[in-house]
């Protein structure tokens, strides 16, 4: 809370901004914040101790020059980078003689694209699952036509294994991404320590790179924090170096590097792979999208980690970018808005 104002929030309202189901502000002339919700600060309302987006703005003065309720749905940036909005029902009124203003926030964004996102969904996941389901069929098939032939039976059940752990995947994969569509991280965002995240991300990638002498280097230029939900964004992270580390030659290096760029953290993921033609790097990041099929099944890909990746950053208000030429590698760009110290959310995650 500020300190002491001219101002006075009557204390009948105080109490019932507490209980009601939506985000808030108190406005004083000016548009100075009194008070508000937490979550604000993860929508990035306010700035210096002021509302600070445009489109509520507008609406806040439409309210002071008719002193009569006003309301409207907006759609308000996640992130000063990014396509990923939120889509909220805002109503305005005016609060007693003092000038001050009351604003309800609704944030309605996941109703409103959840009908057409799981549609689309239960498509490509129809498609997907034949084939390794199928594979399974044919394999097993083969398994009784051999029951006599053990080297048969063991090459066959080996094969079995390899589509199981495919299979098994996928359907992870399928889960992690309904999940993230479902779910708005930045309803109960925490401030994260980026640089413990890669270093776990580095960590769980170790024993593959080890595996095929692939080094993976690490560079810090900046130290940075970001509001976010912890394991949407550690799985982003890991997903790019997994990634990167499957798509390179034995004995090559992955480089990751962290910087500051304004109010943006850049995470950047570099390679010495195959690359990625250039008419397929629009579509990388499209569900189940593969730009070698052959490829993808030799590493074990789904088709839906760099989707993954696309949501998580792009629901964090940030957004995600690719660099490729065919045999000099790949490298994926990932921006997220910087948190700013706020009174309003003073609690770092441990």
């Amino acid at each position: 809370m500020p300190g002491p104002t001219p101002w006075e929030i009557p204390a009948e309202t105080s109490d019932l901004l507490q209980i009601i189901d939506a985000e808030y502000l108190v406005l004083a002339p000016g548009e100075v914040v009194l008070d508000s919700s937490s979550r604000t600060t993860a929508l990035s309302l306010i700035k210096d101790g002021r509302l600070a987006s445009d489109p509520i703005l507008q609406l806040v003065r439409a309210v002071r020059r008719s002193r009569k309720y006003q309301e409207a749905t907006l759609a308000i940036p996640r992130g000063p980078v990014g396509e990923g909005a939120h889509d909220l029902l805002v109503r305005v009124s005016p609060l007693g003689e003092q000038g001050l203003i009351v604003v309800l926030i609704f944030d309605d964004s996941e109703y409103r694209r959840l009908d057409a996102i799981r549609r689309d969904f239960v498509a490509n996941i129809s498609h997907e699952l034949k084939t390794p389901i199928g594979a399974l069929s044919i394999l097993s098939e083969a398994v009784l036509r051999a029951n006599d032939d053990p080297d048969a039976i063991i090459n066959f059940a080996t094969r079995m294994q390899t589509e199981s752990k495919r299979l098994s995947d996928l359907v992870q994969e399928i889960i992690d991404l309904s999940r993230l569509q479902d779910d708005d991280p930045l309803k109960s965002a925490k401030v994260l320590d980026l640089s413990s995240l890669i270093s776990e991300a580095i960590d769980g990638s170790r024993l593959t790179a080890e595996t095929r002498s692939i080094e993976v280097a690490y560079s810090e230029l900046a130290h940075c924090k970001i509001l976010g939900d912890r394991r949407q964004i550690e799985m982003a992270i890991s997903n790019l170096v997994e990634n990167a580390i499957n798509y390179s030659p034995d004995r090559t290096r992955v480089t990751i590097a962290m910087k500051a760029q304004g109010e943006l953290a850049e995470i950047s993921v570099s390679d010495q792979g195959i690359g990625i033609p250039e008419k397929d790097v629009e579509r990388i990041f499209e569900r189940f999208y593969r730009v070698d099929p052959a490829r993808s099944r030799a590493t074990g890909g789904t088709g839906l980690g760099l989707s993954i990746v696309k949501h998580v950053i792009t629901n964090h208000g940030g957004d995600v970018s690719v660099w490729s030429e065919e045999g000099a590698g790949s490298t994926f760009t990932i921006r997220l808005p910087l948190f700013k110290a706020d009174a309003n959310f003073p609690t770092e995650e441990k």
